[in-house]
């Protein structure tokens, strides 16, 4: 993981070295819009932080590094004003947000292909439940659905056992 700090302001590097020591990231500087493109090009980065006075100054080169940081979180900080603590802070937070959000949208991709299994499997056993209710199946016919009941009986409850597994461990 990567972070590109965007500032024309002197004694970046030498930022960028404590925010590198203390996140334990590579720390790349870009002086402006062009060179920030450059780095962009060349590799992801996690985060992109822009000068704020760069922002204010040239708005349209902030949007185009913004468009072009791909998944990074953008960040805006004033390095006049900001120490390399607070960078640090904010880049730690962005990035511990962006975890949380990952996490939730993964349970919450989770419950959703588990809903739509759970529904499935209730489908295949009902429907091959009813058809072997029927009176004019017979041999190889029944033998198949029968099997296919059993299938999806027996995937339902690995479900459900992995639903209260889940469980037991939030608990």
């Amino acid at each position: 993981m990567s972070i590109l700090i965007v500032t024309g302001i002197e004694g970046a590097r030498n930022c960028a070295t404590v925010v590198s020591a203390q996140l334990g990231m590579d720390v790349d500087v870009a002086e402006g819009r062009k060179q920030a493109l450059a780095a962009l090009r060349r590799k992801e980065f996690s985060a992109v932080v822009v000068d704020e006075t760069l922002a204010e100054c040239d708005p349209a080169a902030a949007e185009t590094i913004w468009e072009s940081a791909g998944l990074a979180i953008p960040l805006q900080i004033n390095f006049a004003l900001s120490g390399a603590a607070r960078l640090i802070r904010e880049i730690r937070a962005a990035l511990h947000r962006r975890e949380r959000e990952q996490a939730l949208a993964r349970q919450a991709a989770a419950v959703a292909i588990e809903t739509e299994l759970k529904s499935t499997v209730a489908g295949l056993l009902l429907h091959s439940q009813l058809a072997l209710n029927g009176n004019d199946l017979t041999g190889p016919v029944a033998d198949k659905l029968r099997m296919v009941a059993d299938l999806a009986g027996n995937l339902r409850r690995q479900l459900n056992m992995q639903v209260e597994a889940r469980r037991e461990n939030a608990a």
